[in-house]
Order: structure tokens, then sequence, then C-alpha cells
């Protein structure tokens, strides 16, 4: 028995070593455009993975790759990983705040307007008027204190990471009053009473899930409460018997105890939402007016700007949260600082600038009949090349946790493809750029609301050649 397993291990291991190096297999002429492309560190890791695999079948069935199929495998992965590779991608999928695709696109224009700002140095902390050592961030926070009406404003890298900040610094081992039914859940299954918890401040939940009178805060306020918090319900509906308090109520109730207040707006935005057909979204500066000592928003949902978390409000406890150690863990670089303050430059140019300039507003204030006249020039193209297409009646979702339930119509475009959705759906999102829709049945749909008009000729070119490939 003894002798048959030594046997069983020598054969084993006789297999093996016929495996060629990492080294001879980098050297083979197939992979050597994949090594300009995307370089030898990067192949020699895939070339590793693939020796692993091939290791593991060994050791199962006594067999190894042939060379083919061992710099296939290679190959295999390379595209997968190229696929990861952060790039350009169309939606037509029909969500203008896609989370998954980056939530706001910047736009030509916003970009184009901030180059020559981010090729070279920029005043980052430079005072140019007295030659020494300025503050980070001034200019955007007084953008935001304009437009928002606040007495002072700080801007950290994420709504999640500003709502922590706040409440680590004005809260930290006392207690924050919050209605059970504005506990909510935000993207990637983070919890605001879990980040509340990690904030070191202790959760005390008021009034039911549906029904927070102002009366259920006054009962719990005691000597370790510290703040009164108000979560907008920007990601979920709740309809029916609901009543929640008001931020007037909340101001009322806060002086009363020297209590401050804050708003957490989630998708904060300074644009009138039912101007474009939407549901009134309170907007930062109404939060303000209405009392809010402090009100934090992301600058990526309906600001339509990039990754951030902005902070508006009183002077006295935006000092104390900017002079937070946590703060500098917090805060946004250049390219960040330089694009946001591109975008709140075109809010305080007015609305019509805002909606010109700024990508998710030029798609939500896009009229319908645009879109319908795009759809049916999409249409009439494929049709001219022999592919089955129409248009229908169809919802945008606004997405990114704003405005929940709220859609703008649309004219979407339906393709019967040759093959099965799925297939036809993978073929173009390995297109260059991708083009993403979706699928409804045995029909793939696109939704020009989402896409550039400048990008309609491009979509007609990727859909036709994927057509005529599946065939």
């Amino acid at each position: 028995m003894k002798n048959n397993t030594n046997t069983d291990n020598n054969n084993l291991n006789l297999l093996l070593s016929k495996i060629p190096s990492v080294e001879i297999i980098l050297q083979n002429k197939n992979l050597k455009p994949l090594i300009q492309k995307r370089s030898r560190k990067m192949l020699t890791q895939m070339v590793r993975k693939v020796i692993s695999e091939e290791k593991k079948k060994a050791y199962k069935n006594s067999r190894l790759y042939s060379a083919q199929e061992r710099i296939n495998k290679i190959k295999e992965y390379f595209e997968k990983e190229n696929l990861s590779i952060l790039q350009e991608v169309i939606n037509g999928n029909g969500v203008i705040l896609h989370t998954n695709l980056g939530r706001a696109p910047l736009g030509k224009e916003v970009l184009a307007a901030v180059q020559t700002s981010l090729q070279g140095y920029t005043n980052l902390e430079y005072d140019l008027a007295e030659g020494s050592r300025g503050k980070r961030g001034e200019i955007v926070e007084k953008l935001l204190c304009a437009l928002s009406n606040a007495e002072n404003s700080l801007v950290v890298n994420n709504n999640a990471g500003a709502i922590f900040l706040i409440l680590n610094t004005l809260a930290k081992n006392k207690e924050v009053i919050v209605s059970r039914g504005e506990l909510v859940q935000i993207g990637g299954g983070f919890r605001i009473s879990e980040i509340l918890e990690q904030s070191g401040a202790h959760l005390r939940e008021v009034g039911t899930t549906n029904q927070t009178f102002i009366e259920d805060y006054e009962k719990s306020v005691n000597d370790n409460t510290a703040v009164l918090l108000k979560v907008h319900q920007s990601n979920f509906n709740m309809n029916g018997f609901v009543h929640q308090a008001e931020i007037k109520e909340l101001k009322k109730l806060g002086k009363k105890y020297n209590l401050p207040v804050i708003v957490d707006l989630g998708s904060g935005t300074f644009l009138a939402t039912e101007n474009f057909g939407l549901k009134h979204e309170p907007t930062v500066q109404e939060n303000i007016r209405a009392g809010a000592d402090i009100v934090c928003f992301s600058t990526d949902k309906l600001l339509g700007g990039p990754q951030g978390g902005a902070i508006c409000g009183k002077e006295v406890f935006l000092k104390k949260i900017s002079q937070h150690p946590l703060f500098r863990t917090l805060r946004v670089d250049k390219i960040t600082l330089t694009i946001l303050q591109e975008i709140l430059l075109s809010y305080l140019r007015g609305e019509a600038a805002a909606i010109t300039k700024i990508p998710i507003w030029k798609m939500i204030s896009c009229p319908l009949e645009k879109i319908a006249i795009r759809s049916q020039n999409i249409c009439q193209e494929l049709k001219k090349k022999d592919i089955p297409a129409f248009t229908k009646a169809g919802e945008t979702a606004i997405g990114g946790g704003s405005l929940p339930g709220q859609t703008l119509p649309t004219k979407l475009i339906v393709m019967k493809p040759p093959c099965s959705v799925e297939i036809f759906s993978k073929e173009l999102r390995l297109c260059r750029p991708p083009l993403l829709g979706r699928k409804e049945k045995e029909l793939f749909i696109l939704d020009p609301r989402c896409i550039d008009p400048s990008s309609d000729n491009l979509v007609i070119k990727i859909l036709t050649s994927v057509y005529s490939k599946m065939k």
C-alpha cells in the first residue's frame, strides 16, 4: 500500500514538473501584445493563476493543459481584467443616477472647464493675494454658503463620512434622538443606525415606523441628549397613515433645550424639482431657512458633481467640526474641489445655466418631444440596415437614492435580437465603449434620455455591428 502511494506521488511530481515556468510561458509570442498593453507584472499574476489552476487539475485527474489551452486561459483572465479597467460606458439603462455606473456623469463641458486648472499646479492651499499658505477648499465652501444661505460649510469625501464626522464631534458618548421611521439603510447595506453607533453616539429611537410627533422627541430629551437628528427619506417612500415632525418644530424644541438640529438630506438639491415634473424634493436652502443648524448631503447625486459630502450650517458648529482630527482623514483632493467649484458656479449663474451645463439636469429637463425624435431617428437608421426596431412609451428613473418612485416620461428604443437577449446584451457590454440597456422578456430596451445625443450615431454603429455578428 505504501509503495502504491509513493508511486502515485512520484507520478504526480513528474507530471507537475512538466508545467513550464512562469518565465517560459511569458516568453510565448502570443502574450507579447498583452504584455505591451497592460505590463509584464499584470501578466505574471495571470500566468501564476493559470498555473495554480493547472496544478489543481493535475491533482484531480492527472491531466495538464495543452500549450494552447494554457495561453487561452491566460487570455481569458486578461479579457476579464481588461473589462474591469475603469472606462466610459453608454448608459441606456433608463436610470439617470446609476450608482453602479458612477452616479452623476460630469460631462465634457465641466471637464473642459477644469482641465487647465488640473493639468499643472494649483493654488489648492496657497493664498495668491497674501503670498502665503491658504485654506484648502475655501472657495468651494464660500460657494456652498452662497447657495445654501448657511453661515459656513465644509466638504468631505462622502455623505456617510459627513454624518459620521458631525456626530462624532457633537454627540460622542451622548444621545442622538431620531425617529424610527428615519433609520434608513443606504447603498451597500450600510445603515444610519450603524454609522451613528460607530461615531460613538448613542441612538435613542422615538415614535413609530410611520408616525412620529414632536412630542415623541420632547419626551426623550434628557441631560445626556446632544443632538436632534432628522434623516430625509431620500431613497424610499412611505405613504398612507404617516406623520413626521417638521424642521420648524424641531428647531423650536432644540432652542428650548439648547440642542442643535441636524438634517441628513441624503441627496441634496438646490433646484426646485417640481419645475421638472417631479415631486418636490426639500432643497438645502429650504432646510437652512426652516432652522436646521446643520444640513449634510451628497455632492454626486442631485447636485450632479463628483463624489463628496457637503456640510452646511451654523458657524459655531462648523468650526468645531473643522477642528476635529478626523476631518483631515475625510478631506477631499484638488480634483474633487476643482470639479465641485465649476458645478457650484453653474448653480450660482441660475437654473438655466445649471440645466445647460450639468448633465443630470440636462437629462431631467429634456422635453419628451426631443427624446421621441431621437428614438425615432435611431430606429429609422436601424431599419435601413434591416434591423427590426420600434419605439414605445416608457419611464426613466432618477435613481441613486434620489426621488424614490419618481420617474420621467421617455420614448424607448425596442429591439428583438437575432439571438437570446442575454447573449445580445453581453456582446453589447463587450463593445468599446460598452453599451448598456435592459431586458424585457426577449426584447432589448434602450432609453435615450440617459444617453448623450452626441453618442446617437455611435449607438447605431454598435447595435448594427453586434446585430450583424449575431445573425
